[in-house]
């Protein structure tokens, strides 16, 4: 995957992950960027172990993917603030 399409994807993923996890969030885009593409990087590397495959590009299941890994990493990241 190229870097602009993992820029893509952690845009998307973090704005998702975001949402789905309850409460006020704090950081701007750069932030948002940053867990998003963490969180893809995390959620493909669960995706993996949990026999699932990791993010195979630009689409639908790569972005759920990556979603799913930045609510985890924003429920972390909430954790460790507190």
């Amino acid at each position: 995957m190229g870097i602009l399409s993992w820029i893509i994807v952690g845009l998307i993923g973090g704005a998702l992950g975001k949402l789905i996890v309850p409460g006020k969030q704090r950081g701007g885009v750069v932030m948002t960027l940053f867990i998003g593409v963490l969180g893809a990087l995390l959620g493909g590397w669960i995706s993996t172990q949990l026999g699932f495959g990791g993010l195979s590009g630009f689409d639908l299941r790569s972005v759920i993917i990556a979603a799913l890994g930045a609510a985890l990493l924003v429920v972390v990241i909430r954790g460790l603030r507190k």
